[in-house]
């Protein structure tokens, strides 16, 4: 039970005013009018305790327990009870006490209210047995099976079997409606009540003696007749469909049986109770206390007709007066989610300042996290469970995983790399770019900058919150430090980002050590370079052989961000499938050809079984389309795997050739807007399945040809197979291989959009 601010008045005429609303939000209905004053005008007997209606649906009940004055002598019977004689002047009946509402929401979700509209209300049903009782929960869909008093002297037997001979025929089985061979029970089917009144209207009968002879008459206007255009067939059947689709699918979803108890059972007793006050509560719920507009709002909202006439907004944008028609953990959510970071007095001001800063509290850490004493939204509310990032394709867990570790850095420090980050979490630019984004902004050759000033007022003022996230957070430290290995040396003892102001680190100290580490590592590979070319040089059959020596790539010099432009980004941009190249086992080539030795170590032998297994999937695939599958199956593998030690593009190429595929050299037109990735086409060239003789033939065909039309490479085969091939041969060969596009047929990867 949770208490309310709502008061109830009870003057001396008799009568009870609600001064406040009692609103509450089933989960079925978004919308649910409050019940305004006068609530009732009729004098309560001696602590009789009373029942407001029910709001809509069914499911919120307000009661107040008042000790009223008898009426007085010069009050009136009202058709509703005994009415002061001046209500409309207020001074003339004073208010004698002043009683606290409390609204129960016990069976908010979980109460219906049934009416029997063509029956008295006199005539309940309490007393006649339920045979049985189901429910489709979807559909709030309710049968009801009760017995019929057969014995009843009111009852006509020839009737009743009269009845149950039309309904079950002469021959009786299980499946009979009435296996007595009598109307022995009826059953209630639930309807649901309109929501749209505007199709009803009020009409006066006029009665035939009030002729209008006298009136005159108007003049003769010329009608012009039309007729409706046919409805096609076509147009009927679909009306037709579309009906009987509705009703198979509300015919799908199956019954539910209940257990019916009785109106004096001991179960109905204790479930009655939840609607009754069950005593105050200490904690305040403000969630009734609304401005005079919002509240109005409320009693009087908009008919579904004017807002159908309203500008139709984006489906991604809520106005604050939708937004305050929700419940305050929702209206929270939806908040930090569009908003992604905010500060406490910026959300409360949204919020409205009749809304009580405990609740909110509670709510904001539900979907948020305290950083440098702002709250960024959480990371499974930005990526939720089953999605994938729309740049790279890798699953919301490791999304979630990496921008948690952005944020616990910003509990550190006001100052991040984005270098450091993708390094650490193994992810592409664009998803670590977006974690960036959602909380921080570029500082031109200092790094990413926290977006919002230290909130000091925050910290002070709330400890023991500041206290849970600190804990909060070192959970987070510890799972992190798990699953990317880190170093516990390099990792603060104490990532207490809340207790204090943060330290500031300036970005250019963090640049320099960065360029340093850099420097460094590049010299180590520079010497490990030159020790196995030497080796290769001293091993190799034929002196005068030259090695062939694979450049640098310098793709991150062109990066958006002028601090990575250093001789550490070179090193850097030597990123192929997100790993750094000059520490690729066997990056070097030979010719062309991996290095001697080189085949046999585990990294090799882990690359190939990848390269064999997404082929066998899919036989045709360009270089680009390979990295991107090659970088989700990194995302897959656990911390320390042999294959997170670095792959090259020239290595992954190699073993591509060496696992027996070969490069389709397509003829792409001039004007193609593929990248040189794209341009780079390989196909599995034997799989060992009876395919493989047709499968090369198409690809010979798409060696001179950028797109073919289907004739011709049936044409083609035919030629070379010697023989006609069926259509589900030919299909294979093409599903496998091709995509189509405009009626002519491309390899897959090939075609532009």
């Amino acid at each position: 039970m949770e208490r309310r601010r709502g008061r109830v008045r009870a003057r001396r005429g008799g009568a009870l005013w609600v001064k406040g609303s009692a609103r509450a939000r089933p989960a079925r209905s978004p919308h649910v009018s409050a019940r305004v004053s006068p609530l009732a005008t009729w004098p309560l007997p001696e602590r009789r305790v009373w029942p407001l209606p029910p709001l809509q649906p069914a499911g919120t009940w307000a009661v107040a327990a008042a000790r009223a004055r008898a009426p007085r002598r010069d009050q009136v019977q009202g058709p509703r009870g005994w009415l002061p004689p001046s209500m409309a002047n207020e001074e003339d009946d004073p208010v004698v006490q002043e009683i606290d509402v409390y609204l129960a929401k016990s069976l908010a979700e979980k109460l219906y209210l049934f009416q029997y509209p063509v029956r008295p209300a006199s005539m309940t049903y309490d007393d006649i047995p339920h045979l049985s009782a189901k429910i489709k929960p979807k559909q709030q869909k309710v049968e009801l099976e009760m017995a019929i008093d057969t014995l009843n002297p009111n009852y006509c037997r020839s009737k009743g079997e009269q009845i149950a001979l039309n309904v079950d025929g002469a021959c009786a089985d299980e499946t009979s409606t009435y296996s007595s061979k009598l109307m022995d029970k009826q059953t209630f089917c639930s309807s649901q009540t309109t929501s749209n009144t505007s199709r009803y209207a009020a009409a006066l009968y006029r009665q035939a003696g009030d002729s209008s002879q006298d009136e005159a008459e108007e003049d003769v206007k010329q009608i012009t007749v039309r007729f409706s255009r046919p409805e096609s067939e076509q147009a009927r059947q679909r009306r037709v469909q579309s009906y009987e689709f509705l009703q198979k699918k509300h015919a799908e979803e199956p019954w539910v049986h209940l257990h019916y108890y009785g109106l004096r059972d001991s179960r109905s007793e204790h479930e009655r109770q939840y609607l009754l006050c069950q005593g105050s509560s200490g904690v305040e719920n403000t969630e009734l206390v609304k401005s005079p507009s919002e509240y109005l709002m409320m009693l009087m909202p908009p008919s579904q007709e004017e807002e159908k006439d309203k500008p139709v907004a984006p489906s991604n944008v809520l106005s604050m007066a939708q937004l305050r028609t929700l419940p305050l953990a929702d209206q929270i959510k939806i908040l930090m989610k569009n908003v992604k970071v905010m500060p406490f007095a910026n959300l409360m001001s949204l919020l409205g300042p009749s809304v009580d800063s405990v609740a909110v509290l509670r709510g904001i850490q539900k979907v948020a996290m305290l950083v440098q004493g702002n709250w960024v939204v959480k990371s499974d509310i930005l990526y939720p469970k089953d999605s994938s990032s729309p740049h790279s394709g890798v699953p919301a867990e490791v999304l979630c995983r990496g921008r948690d570790f952005v944020m616990w850095k910003f509990t550190q420090s006001r100052w991040v790399v984005r270098k450091e980050v993708a390094a650490v979490t193994k992810l592409c630019t664009e998803d670590v770019k977006d974690f960036l984004e959602h909380m921080a902004v570029v500082r031109i050759n200092k790094g990413w900058e926290f977006i919002l000033p230290y909130d000091g007022e925050f910290i002070k003022k709330h400890p023991d919150v500041v206290q849970r996230q600190h804990m909060l957070w070192t959970g987070i430290q510890a799972k992190l430090e798990k699953v990317y290995n880190l170093v516990k040396e390099a990792m603060p003892k104490k990532p207490d980002g809340q207790s204090g102001p943060v330290g500031l680190v300036s970005g250019d100290q963090r640049v320099q050590v960065a360029k340093r580490q850099a420097q460094q590592n590049h010299a180590l590979l520079e010497r490990e370079l030159q020790r196995r070319k030497e080796q290769l040089q001293a091993s190799a059959v034929l002196p005068s052989v030259r090695i062939k020596e694979e450049p640098m790539s310098e793709e991150a010099e062109d990066e958006e961000e002028p601090m990575d432009t250093s001789p550490g980004g070179g090193l850097h941009g030597g990123l192929a499938n997100g790993l750094p190249a000059g520490r690729a086992a066997g990056g070097d080539s030979f010719n062309g050809h991996p290095p001697s030795g080189s085949a046999g170590t585990p990294v090799a032998r882990e690359l190939r079984a990848f390269v064999q297994a997404t082929f066998q999937k899919q036989f045709v695939l360009t270089l680009s389309e390979l990295k991107r599958l090659f970088n989700l199956h990194l995302a897959s593998l656990p911390p320390g795997h042999m294959l997170f030690s670095g792959i090259s593009d020239r290595m992954l190429q190699d073993t591509v050739l060496a696992a027996g595929c070969k490069q389709i050299l397509v003829p792409f037109p001039p004007q193609t807007a593929a990248s040189p990735d794209e341009q780079k086409v390989f196909a599995l060239w034997e799989s060992g399945d009876i395919s493989d003789q047709h499968r090369q033939v198409l690809l010979e065909i798409f060696s001179k040809n950028y797109r073919v039309r289907r004739n011709m490479i049936q044409a083609r085969l035919t030629q070379e197979c010697g023989e006609d091939l069926s259509k589900q041969e030919l299909d294979k060969v093409l599903k496998d291989c091709c995509v189509s596009y405009g009626g002519m047929w491309y390899l897959k990867g090939t075609v532009q959009s």
